[in-house]
């Protein structure tokens, strides 16, 4: 049977790299107070097609029996869906403003290329008022991200890896071109928003072809233009001169959020207004990010805030999320070498003498395990020489030998070094470092092919 691209399928060293990646963010998350959400896979179809032309991207869901052949329910290709009617449906039972993280796989059935999957993780986090939200929640949003990113970058372990999280607001975008006296702001976004894939020359042909002159086309560029690591983008905005009051709001909107993020090692905030975010439900601050040495892989998490979220009879319900692509980085960093120590849980091998012993084996594992040492028992009792072999090839760092007919004592061997000593088998732990499987760095200089895709 051929393989189905576009689902990864990882092998249980990689699986323990993504299991520490999604460790590390569930932690983060937590330690900021945001807690866990799983919704369901499904989702009416007409509620997901409301989000645009998507139609083609959506995997529907029948049962084989239904002869009707209209399908009207299919797989969410986001987190953000879902956890609208989440919220409207549990509203009740939520405590405003709600907090949330959500890591969970959706499925998009696009065509699979380099970080782009059908089945993918993706790790969202929100924040959700009653009808209002505070504009600090922009901020605690980027802030909780950005550590995430940071030990994201300690866990690559390369001194290279540097994330980048670029911030702008739709006010500032959306009042500049109104200031501009441009008709559709949107339809402008939008195609500033394809800047990274497009040169400049054809960003202005495409905004002729929308009805915007020249000029206006200079001063729209020249606004795109603008990066900088701190709040001095309000002076360079200004120095455009265009005004209108949404501007004037969205300058302080980004001006307080740039402001107040402190941004862990190897993550750098970036005020950019390039960043448009096409989605036409995002109405102020908006994310980006990249990492560097990964170009390629286009922005790895982005978000915004949205006024509506989602609505009821009695209250809307704004929100401000931000989303990371696990599957997308995660496959990059397979592909150039991020690995672990080895390749199963288990720091202790148990040796078997003889199958008759194999129950004092059992006996010595179940008290290892219960002092929380990952312990597996040897599969046959060979000659000791094959079982230490064996434990070197599953990567085990340690070789348990009980006692025999030479000697009561109970002993360790560390095969690495060849070390072999005696211990109290009440007491014995392995070296922290030794307990799980640590995560290796990869290769200095990344390549660009793509795994299990």
């Amino acid at each position: 049977m051929a393989k189905l691209s576009g689902f990864p399928e990882y092998t249980p060293r990689e699986r323990i790299v993504e299991q520490a990646v999604l460790d590390h963010l569930r932690t983060t998350f937590e330690l900021h107070g945001f807690g866990s959400v799983e919704t369901r896979a499904v989702e009416p179809v007409e509620v997901l097609l409301r989000k645009g032309e998507i139609d083609k991207e959506v995997y529907a869901v029948r049962r084989l029996a239904d002869e009707s052949g209209d399908a009207e329910l299919a797989l969410h290709f986001d987190l953000t869906v879902p956890f609208a009617r989440y919220v409207v449906e549990n509203a009740n039972e939520l405590d405003f403003p709600f907090r949330r993280h959500q890591i969970q796989k959706v499925w998009r059935g696009e065509r699979p290329q380099q970080g782009r999957f059908r089945e993918f993780t993706q790790a969202d986090i929100d924040v959700v008022g009653r009808d209002v939200l505070p504009a600090h929640a922009d901020v605690e949003v980027a802030q909780v991200m950005t550590e995430a990113l940071g030990g994201l970058m300690d866990l690559v372990g390369s001194p290279t890896a540097h994330a980048t999280l670029q911030v702008a607001n739709r006010k500032v975008l959306e009042g500049f071109y109104l200031g501009l006296g441009l008709a559709d702001p949107t339809a402008v976004m939008q195609v500033v928003d394809k800047l990274d894939k497009v040169s400049p020359e054809k960003i202005r042909v495409m905004l002729a072809e929308i009805g915007v002159d020249d000029d206006s086309a200079t001063k729209v560029l020249g606004l795109a233009e603008i990066v900088t690591p701190d709040t001095s983008f309000v002076q360079r905005v200004e120095a455009l001169g265009v005004e209108h009051p949404m501007l004037a709001e969205g300058l302080a909107e980004l001006a307080h959020v740039v402001g107040s993020i402190v941004a862990p090692e190897r993550v750098t905030v970036t005020a950019d207004l390039r960043i448009a975010r096409g989605l036409d439900y995002y109405t102020g601050t908006v994310f980006e990010t990249r990492l560097s040495g990964y170009e390629q892989l286009g922005s790895i998490c982005s978000g915004g805030r949205y006024e509506r979220l989602a609505a009821d009879n009695r209250s809307t319900y704004p929100g401000v999320g931000i989303s990371l692509g696990v599957s997308r980085l995660l496959a990059a960093l397979l592909a150039d070498g991020l690995t672990t120590s080895r390749s199963v849980p288990s720091a202790v091998l148990v040796a078997v003498s003889d199958e008759a012993d194999r129950r004092a084996a059992d006996d010595v594992a179940r008290a290892l395990r219960s002092r929380g040492i990952p312990t597996e028992v040897a599969p046959a009792a060979a000659k000791f020489g094959k079982q230490i072999r064996h434990a070197e090839r599953r990567g085990i760092p340690f070789v348990w030998f009980g006692p025999d007919e030479r000697s009561t004592a109970h002993t360790v061997k560390d095969i690495r070094s060849g070390d072999q000593v005696e211990i109290d088998p009440t007491t014995w732990t392995p070296p922290v470092e030794d307990l799980r499987p640590q995560v290796v760095a990869p290769s200095p200089t990344p390549r660009t092919e793509e795994k299990n895709s």
